[in-house]
């Protein structure tokens, strides 16, 4: 998740959703009430440590944060390398990372109808335009980061939509890919706590969403990821070379992918 997080056009939700942790993630993040506090305040310690242990999913947050702040910390030079230096082939790699995982939220979906249907169209026509917008320019400031952050981790747990992507329409995604590069320690966490604060409030909407409305949620995101196409499509026809080595290249990185995310998908959903 952390890998996907910082590349434009690539979600981290989408991750979660392949190797099945998507749905305890959302409803793990939506059932923290910080209820325990109010034990803390009255000086009840055992109170305050059941009710601790019982809103935080320690089994599924620390080696899931470890792996991702170990990934973000680790990979971004490399992302940016691959980003820079082999765009069409990267973006090629994760056109097939994004069909692919539509195509897995396609078999959840149990019963398709009309309404369905419209609804994918819908997700596809809002999020093609959506990713064709032209980044803001905006400064760096704290406040801003703060916010920046909010607005990302939103996107970052949905599936199909990219936080980075978030952060470059805000103009904020190269300047925090700098700071994780240098370790510029006041800009991250103060994104960190945006991003925190933002989760806590996005994930409660869209665990009730999950646990009520599910198949229409699932057919709004089928439209979302495939209207995202759209980014790494742009890149690859951009940035290709006219050598039909280069083509085949892209053609065979895709199809890695795609494949790639079935396969996953399948082996996960065997040890479930």
């Amino acid at each position: 998740m952390g890998s996907a997080d910082i590349i434009p056009g690539v979600s981290g939700g989408t991750i979660a959703l392949i190797t099945g942790i998507y749905e305890r993630l959302v409803h793990a993040i939506g059932k923290i009430n910080f209820k325990f506090i109010k034990y803390l305040f009255k000086g009840d310690i055992s109170g305050f440590k059941r009710e601790f242990l019982d809103e935080i999913d320690f089994q599924l947050f620390i080696p899931l944060l470890l792996g991702i702040a170990i990934a973000m910390l680790t990979l971004s030079k490399v992302i940016g390398i691959l980003l820079e230096e082999y765009t069409a082939f990267t973006f090629a790699f994760f056109l097939g990372l994004i069909l692919a995982s539509a195509y897995v939220l396609y078999t959840q979906v149990v019963h398709f109808s009309p309404k369905i249907i419209i609804i994918s169209i819908i997700g596809f026509i809002l999020a093609f335009i959506f990713v064709g917008l032209n980044p803001i320019a905006t400064n760096h400031t704290l406040p801003i980061l703060f916010f920046s952050g909010m607005i990302a981790i939103c996107a970052m747990i949905l599936p199909g939509i990219s936080g980075a992507f978030i952060l470059l329409l805000l103009g904020q995604y190269g300047y925090m890919l700098n700071a994780l590069n240098t370790f510029s320690w006041t800009e991250i966490i103060t994104f960190c706590i945006g991003a925190l604060i933002g989760i806590l409030g996005f994930s409660k909407l869209l665990d009730y969403l999950l646990q009520h409305h599910e198949e229409i949620t699932l057919a709004l995101l089928i439209g979302v990821m495939i209207g995202t196409l759209r980014i790494p499509f742009n890149q690859i026809t951009t940035n290709i070379g006219t050598s039909p080595i280069d083509i085949a290249i892209c053609i065979i990185l895709m199809i890695i992918g795609f494949v790639l995310i079935v396969l996953l998908e399948k082996k996960f959903k065997y040890i479930e």
